[in-house]
């Protein structure tokens, strides 16, 4: 039987361009004439080295990265690189102190705006004994639904070995409207899996940007990183048995993955190869600049009928409500289970909220269409009018 149409309102792994789905039905057994499929090919054959590299020089493009980045194919998702980045940067920031001698302590700086920067940050503090939370948002405000302003910030400063952040929180529906301001001389480290390649920022104020595939670059399984080249070094006393930072695996080690153009092992080649097609999709469509002025209408249509209405209400503070992740309450709660019941007739799914959280929450990333928001407001509107009689 022929497969109906719905829309996915999926936080992840989440709807792809339906252009991008077909080419890759159409080529799914004889990748650009090599009679094998994507999946079948060698990562070390011609035919995949130039759809790698050109999947490199797209995303560079589309984000305007300097060439003095890395771009790196990895795998593991962002609770892998949770891990990743401790033990990178933790090596850097020790390549840079000349003295061996010295006692080796510097601060871990953490923001925390929502689940995914708390879950960092609770990852970086199994793995070492001094991590700063500069902010927490919840404990701040009671819950996960604003930043706290700049003057009650807690940076360390100087002697940070890096700042962390999450850009876009998925769970919570918090987006910074800006890149934080902290010491030029310390790393910041994003993570974006849930905002990248939506709206336009300055590359060149990050040391690393993380992001899972599986929401706006592709299918899941790759995490895409960018790195500058000089936070690509190894400790002094790597080899040191009484060193007094982990040695890195091999498998997370930044400079051997960029060494090694992402290839020190069999990358998630069907995963690059989605993700390719998808920057082909968003060059044709204008790049960047083109689909943020769509995200941007999306968002702010949603966000006025949730603020005109009388049942649904958003928990997060307008200055730092996200533009690719929509979670919205019912004032009466009992009637969330009937509008999603409503929503999977009508062909729309992944609507409820995180269990974290509850509610509903509509995740609007580049593949969804205004067609498909307006849809889903169409239903919001008629539910609420049978509710408000």
């Amino acid at each position: 039987m022929p497969t109906p149409n719905v829309l996915n309102f999926g936080a992840g792994p989440a709807k792809l361009p339906t252009s991008v789905l077909q080419r890759a039905q159409a080529e799914l057994l004889n990748y650009n004439n090599t009679g094998m499929s994507v999946m079948e090919l060698s990562h070390r054959s011609k035919e995949f080295d130039n759809l790698h590299n050109k999947a490199q020089r797209d995303l560079r493009t589309l984000l305007n990265i300097p060439d003095n980045y890395k771009i790196l194919f990895m795998q593991g998702g962002g609770n892998t690189q949770f891990a990743v980045v401790v033990y990178n940067l933790l090596a850097t920031k020790r390549h840079q102190i000349d003295d061996l001698e010295e006692e080796f302590n510097p601060p871990l700086d953490y923001l925390i705006t929502g689940s995914w920067s708390l879950k960092a940050a609770e990852e970086a503090k199994k793995l070492y004994n001094n991590v700063n939370i500069v902010f927490d948002a919840k404990k701040f405000y009671g819950s996960y639904g604003s930043i706290p302003p700049k003057e009650d910030w807690k940076l360390s400063g100087s002697k940070a070995a890096y700042v962390y952040y999450c850009d876009n929180e998925t769970v919570n529906g918090v987006e910074f409207n800006n890149i934080p301001e902290i010491d030029p001389s310390v790393p910041l480290v994003c993570d974006m899996s849930s905002n990248i390649l939506s709206r336009r920022f300055d590359i060149s104020k990050f040391g690393v940007i993380y992001a899972g595939a599986q929401k706006n670059i592709g299918a899941a399984g790759l995490t895409v990183v960018i790195v500058r080249e000089d936070l690509l070094v190894r400790s002094k006393n790597f080899d040191n048995k009484n060193s007094d930072i982990p040695a890195i695996p091999s498998m997370l080690d930044y400079k051997i993955m960029a060494d090694h153009n992402s290839l020190y092992n069999t990358p998630p080649t069907f995963s690059i190869y989605i993700s390719s097609l998808v920057f082909e999709w968003l060059l044709e469509l204008g790049g960047v600049e083109a689909i943020e002025k769509t995200n941007l209408t999306k968002a702010k249509k949603l966000y006025e009928i949730i603020d005109n209405s009388k049942i649904y209400k958003s928990p997060v503070e307008k200055s730092v409500r996200s533009r690719m992740n929509v979670p919205f309450k019912i004032q009466r709660e009992e009637l969330e289970s009937e509008f999603l019941k409503g929503a999977i007739e009508l062909g729309m799914l992944q609507l409820k909220g995180h269990r974290s959280v509850g509610g509903i929450r509509a995740s609007i990333y580049n593949a969804i269409t205004l067609e498909d928001v307006d849809f889903l407001i169409e239903y919001m509107m008629a539910f609420e009018r049978k509710h408000c009689q």
